[in-house]
């Protein structure tokens, strides 16, 4: 018998939730299928099988919690599901018909989807046995629940819409029922994500100055420059590069506000990677661009791009996850037009973006009307002053009202 344990999840994580189990007792396994599913509170681990055989033991249940190390079950290496002894429940062992091969699709109870196709599925009364999974093994994915949903066309529009940087969370709809409340078990990433915010609430002297950007410069260079990049180089332009590229330009000259606190230690970061926060349906997650100073806007765009997918796709690594000095989130995609962002700690600041809007200003003497958005700076006031943080927005303001000065640097 082999032990099938938890593997190392990651950086300062000892525990995850048992997600899904996607093999029964008594199933035969070909080497590198996936047995189980583990949820941490920042991505989804998946355990493969390491050789063939029969798993024939279960050790824990979908819901359980469970450490690093600990025994999730026991597979028989080398073994058939017509030769392997019964399981412990006492179910008979069903031998295959054929050699251990994908189940067919036909049967919907052997369907392989995630959580996210399985929700997706049922609010838009898909079968799942009839979606072509596109993942690992033939693993059913959100995106292709969506894209096979007969309530839209399969085929590919002829002109995408921009991959957004942010999902919108699943709304939690009223039972059939009619029941006055439901209870839902908070899952391990959600209470994760809480206690990761109120450390940082408890942890630092939070602080938040604000200011406010004209748009308009920004939003004619995006508009000259975005046909010809999607054509030229397949790059969806948003303005999220721009702030990044801004931001990063703006902690070159401020490096303090890339720094962080280790014990009574100031650690100065020579370099940015990134944080990009991303409402995921899973929850909030915050993968990184790494080295985010030393890249061009198409690279910065493309990695962005690149990571937003993997998070609503639910396949982000540990290593999108870790390793940020600062964070930029954008409650504008969901219509917020001023709020107070929460530091990403240890990080010592994090930039927040607004809502766009048109609104009257004075500008040369004159009432005019401009596209305008708020913009926030949170801050560690343990580490930064208030002077540094209203400069380093300022920094900001400056290079967004004329991005054609970060061509300079």
């Amino acid at each position: 018998m082999t032990a099938i344990k938890v593997p190392p999840l990651g950086e300062s994580i000892v525990e995850a939730t048992v997600s899904r189990w996607l093999k029964n007792e008594g199933d035969a396994v070909a080497a590198g299928d996936t047995l189980v599913e583990l949820e941490t509170d920042k991505i989804t681990v998946e355990v493969p099988a390491l050789s063939a055989g029969v798993l024939t033991k279960r050790a824990v249940n979908e819901g359980d919690v469970v450490n690093v190390d600990q025994l999730l079950g026991e597979l028989e290496e080398g073994a058939t599901a017509s030769t392997a002894p019964a399981p412990a429940t006492g179910k008979p062992v069903a031998a295959p018909a054929e050699a251990p091969a994908p189940a067919p699709v036909a049967e919907k109870a052997e369907v392989r989807a995630s959580p996210a196709a399985q929700r997706v599925a049922a609010d838009r009364g898909v079968d799942l046995s009839t979606v072509v999974g596109t993942g690992r093994g033939g693993l059913v994915s959100k995106p292709d629940v969506i894209e096979q949903s007969p309530t839209k066309p399969a085929a590919v529009p002829a002109k995408a819409a921009p991959a957004p940087t942010a999902a919108p969370a699943p709304a939690r709809l009223a039972p059939a029922t009619g029941e006055r409340e439901t209870r839902e078990k908070m899952t391990t990433r959600r209470k994760r994500i809480a206690e990761n915010l109120l450390l940082a609430q408890h942890s630092t002297a939070h602080l938040t100055t604000f200011n406010e950007i004209d748009m308009s410069a920004v939003s004619a260079l995006r508009e000259r420059l975005k046909e010809r990049t999607e054509k030229e180089h397949g790059v969806k332009l948003s303005f999220m590069p721009f702030f990044v590229k801004a931001a990063c330009m703006a902690l070159k000259a401020y490096p303090v506000v890339n720094a962080q606190i280790d014990g009574d230690t100031l650690v100065y970061k020579h370099y940015v990677n990134m944080g990009i926060a991303v409402a995921s349906e899973a929850g909030l997650v915050v993968p990184n661009i790494k080295d985010a100073d030393r890249k061009g806007m198409l690279d910065i765009s493309r990695d962005i791009g690149a990571v937003a997918k993997k998070a609503r796709d639910g396949k982000l690594a540990m290593d999108d996850l870790t390793g940020g000095t600062f964070t930029i989130t954008n409650g504008g995609v969901f219509g917020s037009l001023v709020s107070t962002p929460i530091i990403n700690f240890p990080q010592v600041g994090i930039l927040g973006l607004h809502k766009t809007q048109d609104r009257p200003i004075a500008l040369n003497g004159q009432v005019v009307i401009r596209p305008m958005m708020y913009v926030a700076l949170s801050y560690d006031h343990r580490v930064i002053d208030g002077q540094q943080a209203v400069l380093f927005l300022v920094r900001v303001k400056e290079l967004m009202e004329d991005p054609g000065s970060m061509l300079v640097d």
